[in-house]
């Protein structure tokens, strides 16, 4: 049987990864704090420390392969064309804004991509929380488990 603690124990959990627009690393610190000590108390607050941990990590991890393609392609679009602005003085001052290359529409929209996910955990993070204040299993979506 569930009680209120153990419910609130694990909506916290889900709730400290929100630490990190304060802390850095608080999405990894807070919850792996709050699961540590209490993971013993019930497997439903294990579940929810785990599934909270292991959402984390598969976020970074694909942070980083995101940004790992689009670099690049941002890189290749500056150093290409370096007279993008031309300096000649306050009298003769322009920018030349050329046609925008292929590259850079792949690096802006693996860029909206990235918007795009951050705004989709941030909603299953709080899909998560309310799951877990309601005594609910959750499971977050393309999530890779690292800890089982």
């Amino acid at each position: 049987m569930l009680d209120t603690h153990h419910k609130n124990l694990a909506t916290f959990i889900h709730l400290s990864t929100f630490s990190r627009f304060f802390i850095p690393f608080g999405n990894f610190i807070g919850p792996i704090i709050l699961w540590a000590a209490n993971k013993d108390k019930s497997t439903f607050i294990d579940q929810h420390g785990k599934q909270a941990i292991n959402f984390q990590i598969s976020v970074l991890l694909y942070a980083i392969i995101i940004g790992t393609i689009s670099v690049p392609f941002f890189i290749f679009k500056v150093f290409r064309n370096m007279d993008v602005l031309d300096f000649h003085g306050f009298n003769n001052f322009h920018i030349n804004i050329g046609e925008p290359s292929p590259l850079l529409y792949i690096g802006g929209g693996l860029g909206a991509l990235a918007v795009i996910a951050f705004i989709i955990e941030l909603a299953l993070i709080v899909k998560a929380s309310l799951s877990a204040r309601d005594g609910q299993e959750f499971t977050y979506p393309l999530t890779i488990n690292f800890l089982k």
